[in-house]
């Protein structure tokens, strides 16, 4: 008998210390989608060296033209993704007030409205795998879960959110968090 299909949709996946070399190396992926079909996730914490006014050719309010534009993963790096949340977001499509999209007027239209509360990550690039791809990668033990939230979504340090979040799962973790990136240094 197969094994019940387990979606991963609204999780955090994050290298657990054998991706090293890799695109996805001390990464901390949000999983978006996640069905029998494959599965589609963006990169919190990996900044490109521009934002979103330097790399998007396009009539962008000023307010987005200043957001750093993160690299979401080496598939389709032209592709452009977001992430939105506010204080209430009906349709939201990832977590509870937290909206993917992809669409270049939504984004127009997000920028152009205003809310104290409204949050915007911009993303170029995605991480994508095909069916059952991601399910064998959890089985080879490449990833480590956590549950995902707004605030960690939109954490103000993104550079230090892989290890922030091992360390708090644990001292098993702790010592992945700690340890430098090339073990050869130790």
């Amino acid at each position: 008998m197969a094994a019940k299909f387990k979606s991963l949709k609204g999780q955090l996946l994050l290298d657990g210390g054998g991706l090293r070399g890799s695109f996805f190396s001390r990464t901390v992926v949000l999983v978006c989608q996640h069905d029998a079909e494959g599965a589609f996730g963006l990169v919190l914490n990996r900044a490109s060296p521009n934002n979103v006014g330097e790399a998007l050719v396009a009539d962008l309010p000023e307010r987005l033209k200043a957001e750093p534009l993160y690299l979401g993963g080496p598939v389709q790096p032209g592709a452009l993704s977001f992430l939105h949340t506010d204080t209430f977001v009906p349709h939201a499509n990832v977590l509870p007030n937290l909206n993917l999209g992809n669409s270049l007027d939504t984004l127009v239209e997000l920028g152009e409205s205003y809310s104290a509360t409204q949050q915007v990550k911009i993303f170029a690039g995605y991480a994508g795998w095909s069916p059952g791809q991601l399910d064998s990668e959890m089985k080879r033990k490449a990833w480590v879960t956590h549950p995902a939230t707004i605030e960690l979504v939109f954490k103000p340090d993104p550079a230090a959110l892989w290890q922030n979040i091992l360390r708090e799962k644990g001292w098993e973790y702790r010592l992945l968090a700690d340890g430098p990136e090339d073990i050869s240094w130790n």
